[in-house]
């Protein structure tokens, strides 16, 4: 930490205990104080969490342990087995009890109720990618499992569903392109009851972002790497112990590499955005964080980070079907209770074309997702599937958040309603790069 932190962290700790003494009210500061706090942290970046825990292996691996690829029949069938409806269920359920009713003021408070984050942890999701030597509840690696997994959750709330999926999306990652030192120094970890906040940072802030022309840099120094760079859009910033960050390699490319929280030179900042607010996403600067060369995912391999990308869009795919289809739960039994002129207005031709080309779009996305994870779980090319599920997803997504507020009326427009909020998190999908993988 730099001298310049240092100062500001004591100037911080100084007026925030200033802020708790009963002194202030008597004397009429409270107003001042508060305004001082404020105007102390906005917009500042701050160290990340350094009293994050010690990553540390409790066994050793002698080669790195992979989860078998699901078995799937050669043929067009992404047709669900028992184990995973079981999964998708338990999961649902949850979400539908726990999730939705929590939704606003976890949106109005950008962050999700530790409760629920800590629940959806015993639930496994955590280690939907940690192979069962290192403490893995899922024999199998699916891509497919993940896809509904996410899609339930969803379906609940987008927002608590991001924060809540963000750490598997780290051990996804280690467990499928980890080495044996990074698994079992890592994985351990997600399998335990207090599963780390951990991150996929790839997004950067600026318009039309590739994630194949990165702006964050690395280079070799010795045996360490060096980053450079700003992340945004990354999921409980501020809480996480953990990140998987994706940088531009001198001389090799986009690479994934593995930084813990504690590491100097990491800063987060909070970065409310229009949607998916309760997964308190932040801005993670690294101002020359050095990490060992071991910290890097794969050998720098670029196939493996194309694959992680696609893997992650259809991630953000399984979260548009789940936020569509609430809405479309949602809005049945609303325009068919809704009365206007006498008679519900699912009568109005107009509201009932429109109801189902929402159900028609629905399964659409829904279809190409689970296409695009089940040829992943062949192990086959996926690239057009996953792009062609991204674009659809990202357009009709949008679209059914538009036409729900529509179909509400006024009442589409105001809080009251979760219609509103579901517009704005839908747009997320076609945005967000990273975050999520199955």
């Amino acid at each position: 930490m730099t001298l310049a932190q240092q100062g500001t962290q004591v100037a911080l700790r100084g007026l925030n205990r200033l802020a708790q003494l009963d002194l202030i009210d008597k004397t009429g500061l409270r107003g001042l104080t508060e305004r001082l706090v404020y105007h102390s942290t906005r917009g500042g970046f701050r160290a990340a969490n350094a009293a994050g825990r010690s990553f540390a292996a409790v066994q050793k691996l002698g080669k790195p342990a992979r989860q078998p690829r699901a078995k799937r029949s050669g043929g067009f069938d992404v047709t669900p087995d028992e184990e995973q409806l079981m999964m998708q269920e338990a999961v649902g359920d949850f979400a539908q009890e726990r999730l939705r009713t929590a939704a606003q003021d976890a949106d109005a408070a950008c962050a999700a109720p530790p409760e629920l984050l800590a629940q959806s942890a015993e639930l496994g999701i955590a280690t939907l990618g940690v192979p069962e030597e290192l403490g893995g509840a899922f024999s199998e690696r699916s891509a497919v499992t993940s896809a509904l997994i996410t899609e339930a959750l969803a379906g609940g709330d987008m927002g608590i569903a991001f924060a809540a999926l963000a750490p598997a999306g780290v051990s996804t990652a280690i467990g499928l392109w980890g080495d044996a030192e990074q698994q079992s120094a890592y994985l351990p970890a997600f399998t335990g009851e207090d599963v780390p906040a951990a991150a996929l940072a790839v997004h950067e802030p600026g318009a039309l972002f590739d994630p194949f022309e990165l702006s964050t840099k690395a280079r070799r120094d010795g045996d360490d790497i060096v980053i450079d760079g700003l992340k945004a859009l990354v999921p409980r910033a501020a809480d996480a112990e953990l990140f998987v960050v994706a940088a531009d390699l001198e001389g090799t490319g986009p690479v994934l590499l593995i930084v813990e929280a504690k590491s100097e030179g990491l800063l987060t900042k909070a970065e409310p955005i229009v949607g998916v607010r309760a997964a308190a996403t932040g801005e993670l600067k690294l101002e020359g964080v050095r990490v060992p060369g071991s910290a890097l995912l794969a050998e720098g391999s670029p196939d493996v980070y194309a694959e992680c990308i696609r893997l992650s869009r259809i991630a953000w795919c399984a979260m548009a079907v789940g936020t569509a289809q609430g809405a479309l739960d949602f809005l049945i039994p609303y325009v068919n209770e809704r009365k206007a002129f006498g008679e519900p207005i699912s009568h109005r031709q107009a509201v009932a074309f429109n109801m189902s080309n929402i159900a028609i779009e629905v399964e659409g996305m829904r279809l190409t997702t689970y296409r695009a994870a089940s040829l992943a779980d062949q192990g086959k090319d996926f690239t057009r599937e996953s792009a062609i599920a991204r674009r659809l997803c990202a357009d009709k997504g949008f679209r059914i958040g538009s036409d729900a507020v529509q179909l509400l009326g006024g009442h589409g427009y105001v809080k009251e309603y979760p219609v509103e909020r579901w517009y704005r998190d839908l747009r997320a999908a076609g945005v967000i790069e990273g975050g999520l993988l199955v």
